[in-house]
This record gives C-alpha cells, structure tokens and sequence, in this order.
C-alpha cells in the first residue's frame, strides 16, 4: 500500500515539475477563490489571483513577445494582450483563467498528443532490444545495436528478428502483421528477406544479419512516423495565417466596445473570448491523430504535408508490373528463332538475368533452375532502365527487352520482331524480345495477374473526387490497355522510359495541381519525387522507391491507396472543422462581450469549455 502511495507521489511530483505554471495558477485560483468566496476576505483573494497572474503571465508574455521579435505574428498574442490588460484593470481573475488555458492547454495538447501518438509508442514499446549471435557454434545474447551485417544469428519461437536479413533455413513461419497489417503469417524459405519487428511463429531458425539495427526497416519506421508527427502541415500554418488577420480585428472589435459601454473590462471581456487556443492546439492534434490512424492501417505517412495533400489529389497514377499487378510474372513459353535451340536459348538468357533485378529475371530463373548446374557469368552487364539488359556471354553480346529495345536496330531486325508478334498470340500478354550478336534469337511471353481488389479501388477513388486515373508504364500499349481495362483504369500511358513517366507527371499537375503518384520499382523513384504525393509499395517495392516517396505501403494491398486519401480527407476535414468551430464561436462569445453581456470572469470560462471541445473533437481523426 505504502509503496502505491509512494508512486502516485512520484508521479505528482514529475508532473508539477512539468508543468509549473499550470500547477501554479490551479493552486492559486483554488486558495485565492476560498479567501474571496468562502471566508470573505476579497482582497487577500483579490491579491492571490493578482500574484498568480503576474508571476505565471510573465514567461507566457516573454515567450510571445520573443516571437515577435522573430517576426512571427501567432495566435497567442491576443492571449498575451488580455493578460496585460487584466493586470492593468487590477481584474486578475480572468487574467488567471488565461494563465490556466495558456499553460495547462500545452499540458492537454501533450496529453492529447499522448493519446493520437499510441500507434508510435507501441513501435517503439515493441521495437527489437536484443539478439542472439552464434559464433563457432556458441550462443551469446547481445544487444541489438551491437548486430553487424553478416552476422549469424538464432531466432527463438516468439522472438522479435532484431534486424532485417536472410533465412538461413526452410519453412520459417513468420507473423508480420505488426509491420504490415496482414493478419496471416508467412513462410519463408532459404536465403529470404526476413524484416526486423516481425515474430518468429514457428521453429528457432538461423538468419544471417544484412543491416545494422538502425538500418533496419523496423526502426526507419519509427523515425519515419516521428518526423512526421512533428512536421508542421500547411493546414497547421493555415491556423497560423488566420491569426494574422484575426488578431487585429479582436484589438478593433475590443476598442469599439469600449466605445459603446465605456467600460474598460469590455476591452478585457473582448481579448478574453478571443484568445485563440482552438487554433494553437486543436491543429497539430488533429493531424498527429490521422498519422496514427493510418499507421494503424499499415500505411506510413512520412510528413504532415502529406496527410493534407492525399485527400486534395484530382488525379492519380500507377505504375503497372508490381502495383496494379503481383509484378512476378510468369514465363509461360520460351520461343526460339533461328538456328538456336530451346536449352541453349534458356541457359544463355539465365546466365544474363542473374544479374537482373526486374520481376521477370526471376521467373527465367525459376524456369532454368536445376537444368545447367552452374550459369555463365555475364562480362559488360548493362540495364537499359525501364526497357532491358544487355551484356556478353561466352563471347556473344546478348540483349533482352521490350520492343523498345530495339527500336534504333536495323530494319531487318524490326521486321524480324513484327513477323514474330504475328505469330504469336500476345493478346494480354508480355513479349520480351532476345537479340544474340544482334540477330534475333527467342521471344518471351509472360503473363502477369492483376491484384485483387483493383477494381473496387479506382471506384472508391473517383467517389472520393478523383478525377483521372492513370497507368504509367514501360510496356507496349495492347498488354497495357487490356490490364486497365480489367482494372478500370480510364487512361493508359505505355512504351515509357523512366524520364518520359516524369514529364507526364509535370503536365498533369499543372492542369490538375495535386496528383498523387504510386509505384513500387526503381524506374518509379523519379515519377514518386515529382508528383504531389508519392506513395511506395515498400512491402517489395526497392528501397529507393520508398525512399522518394511520402507515404509508404507496409502491407502488400494495393486497395490501401484508397484508404490513405479516405483518412486524409476525415483528418483534414476534422482539422477544418475545428479550426471553423473555434473561431465562429470566438466571433459569437465577442458580439455579446462587445455589448456588455457576458464578464471577463464568465469569458473566460466559456472559452475554456471551447478549447476542450474542440480539442477533444480533434482527437475523433484517430
């Protein structure tokens, strides 16, 4: 018992050296209001609240006025003003009560805070603390930071991974619903990428560490969500610029109804009602609390700017391979031209795709895989970005891509290519083309399976004021229009290279203005940085698509794009609101004050009930 009691003291004690001032004017106003009410001494009470609002208005004026200083014209001036003039008509109390919402509202917007920030406390409460390094055969626990790449370390059931690496076994069974939403657990076999902050389901397995704790996925995710929960939004600085106009027109509105009452406390009752709290805390409030509802729906949203700028978007663009669809197509038949046989034609193709990072590299592979024992190493390998690779093996310089490849090659290679596509059925297809020493050698038909969900996706964006939805992508127009057709996707942009899906980018926002960009592969970094919003499929999106994007995917669901400009226009929505709400009732509460009818006593206090309410309506964004 004595041991609670000693905590709840401990705690006490930490807040009022937090918050001293607050702590300070409650006491103040309570002994103040007890002479002046209950043992009828008035001026000791008087005195008390006089003191109070001296001593605790003096860091808040000194703190305004520095701001001033700095030529930033905020909302809290009008604050500042009322207590001066509260302490220069000798009226202390509402001056207190100013004191009291100036302070102890710092305190309810930590506390509010507190509340819309849980989804970054629970990744930092359940963040990776230690590891289990093997070497020669023993075990020793270590703490995560001290994990280096190539490390070799156990996973025990129930264990966090502590960095992000590879699965040195099969058949590990992981739950990764903590990062990415999905509730389902997930098999990895050997030599997969297994996340940090994601837990081992099934048997203790080994994996060998590929970046120090900090690099790791988990803890980016957590600096990421930081930043962005203290970024100021534009809608923040919008509370800030109508404090630029509403400020003077509180100082004229005051001094008119001295005017009419010739009542001095009428300037007080005035500036008391005004003071603008609703738009110093109620604001970022808001916007915390959509940051955190997203990431509580998988989605990492990296600035405040970004929650804003989501649900303003008018129009939209995918990328195609890896976003509208899975992005791993499948090689449904390998054809030869030529001399050339079919073996030959797989295993040099496989010896040059080794080094290929593109989707459908790994589909030759699969395919090759068990057939030759160990492949050819390419010399001069070369990527063509967004159309296809290039390099020599055993002697023979070996290009494979699109038709796009191919398009500055000599006239009989471009026959040769359209005499292939005639032959071939490629309706919803993919064709990839292999040239050998510049003739060509195979055709490659992939097949690739569109998302589900896609569809009902574009309808939730165009009912949610979306008015162009658009595929940008490298490959040929047929397979391109016949995916956005599937997934009703209005307009189609295809044969283009990474620099060509930027320029498309540009003009659209100059007719549109804000556009929202989403892509998951290197050839989409750029197209991400130029739109108004990016948004990485960071599940198996590249790390340099995620990187230049704002908002992150962590849960391998396309249908979550939708769902990011949903919470994006409920937070902006609930900002608006509040920011609205706060100053119509400043303006009502000042018409009755610039008549007389309501005290700087009773201005203040319905002020206060204001701030609580709209703050605590704030909190409904999460």
């Amino acid at each position: 018992m004595l041991k609670v009691v000693e905590i709840h003291l401990q705690n006490s004690v930490s807040l009022v050296r937090r918050y001293p001032i607050p702590f300070f004017a409650i006491c103040g106003l309570f002994v103040g209001s007890v002479f002046y009410w209950i043992i009828n001494n008035s001026d000791f009470g008087h005195l008390v609240w006089l003191v109070v609002v001296v001593v605790g208005g003096i860091p808040i004026v000194w703190d305004t006025i520095k701001g001033m200083l700095h030529k930033k014209f905020a909302a809290d001036i009008i604050a500042m003003l009322a207590i001066l003039v509260s302490i220069i008509t000798n009226d202390p109390f509402p001056g207190i009560i100013i004191v009291l919402m100036q302070s102890g509202g710092k305190a309810l917007e930590d506390y509010a805070f507190y509340h819309a920030q849980d989804s970054l406390e629970e990744l930092l409460k359940r963040s990776p603390r230690f590891a289990i390094r093997k070497i020669d055969g023993i075990q020793n626990e270590i703490d995560v930071k001290d994990v280096q790449p190539g490390d070799l370390l156990v996973v025990r059931t129930g264990d966090l991974i502590p960095v992000d690496g590879i699965a040195k076994n099969d058949q590990v069974e992981i739950d990764e619903s903590a990062v990415t939403g999905e509730p389902l657990s997930k098999i990895k076999n050997i030599n997969e990428i297994v996340l940090s902050g994601t837990v081992n389901v099934g048997d203790a397995f080994e994996m060998e560490a590929q970046k120090t704790s900090g690099e790791s996925q988990y803890a980016k995710i957590v600096q990421i969500v930081r930043k962005a929960q203290q970024e100021k939004a534009p809608i923040q600085r919008l509370a800030d610029k109508f404090a630029v106009w509403f400020t003077p027109i509180v100082i004229v509105v005051s001094i008119m109804g001295w005017v009419i009452t010739q009542n001095v406390t009428t300037i007080l009752a005035v500036l008391v009602v005004a003071t603008p709290c609703p738009l110093i805390f109620a604001t970022p409030t808001g916007i915390i609390s959509g940051i955190n509802k997203a990431a509580k729906n998988g989605i990492v949203v990296k600035t405040g700017t970004a929650i804003e700028q989501l649900g303003k978007a008018k129009a939209i663009f995918f990328d195609k391979t890896g976003t509208i669809t899975f992005g791993i197509p499948k090689l449904e038949y390998l054809k030869p031209i030529g001399d050339i046989d079919s073996d030959t034609l797989l295993r040099n193709l496989a010896g040059i795709e080794q080094m290929s990072s593109h989707p459908a590299a790994k589909s030759v592979l699969i395919l090759a895989e068990g057939k030759f024992g160990k492949l050819p190493n390419p010399k001069n390998f070369h990527e063509i970005p967004g159309a296809g690779i290039e390099g020599d093996i055993e002697g023979q310089h070996i290009v494979v891509g699109s038709e796009n490849v191919f398009v500055k090659m000599d006239s009989k290679l471009k026959e040769d290519i359209q005499t292939a596509k005639t032959q071939i059925d490629s309706h919803g297809k993919m064709l990839a083309f292999v040239t050998i020493n510049g003739n060509l050698s195979g055709v490659l038909i992939f097949s690739d399976l569109i998302r589900p969900g896609v569809e009902s996706m574009i309808h939730r964006l165009n009912d949610l004021g979306i008015k162009q939805t658009a595929m940008l992508t490298g490959d040929n127009l047929e397979n391109a229009n016949n995916i956005a057709q599937k997934a009703g996707i209005s307009t189609v942009h295809a044969n283009l290279l990474p620099e060509q899906k930027v320029d498309i980018v540009k003009k659209t926002k100059e007719q549109y203005g804000n556009v929202i960009m989403v892509g998951d592969g290197i050839n989409d970094a750029p197209s991400l940085a130029t739109a108004t919003t990016g948004i990485a499929m960071g599940y198996g999106g590249t790390a340099i698509s995620a990187e230049t994007s704002d908002v992150v995917l962590l849960v391998d669901d396309i249908t979550r794009v939708a769902t990011a400009v949903e919470i994006s226009q409920y937070t902006t929505k609930i900002v608006k609101q509040g920011i609205f709400f706060g100053i119509g009732a400043s303006f009502v509460l000042m018409g009755f004050a610039v008549l007389g009818y309501i005290s700087p006593g009773y201005g203040a206090l319905f002020q206060e009930i204001l701030d609580v309410t709209v703050i605590l309506n704030a909190l409904r964004a999460r």
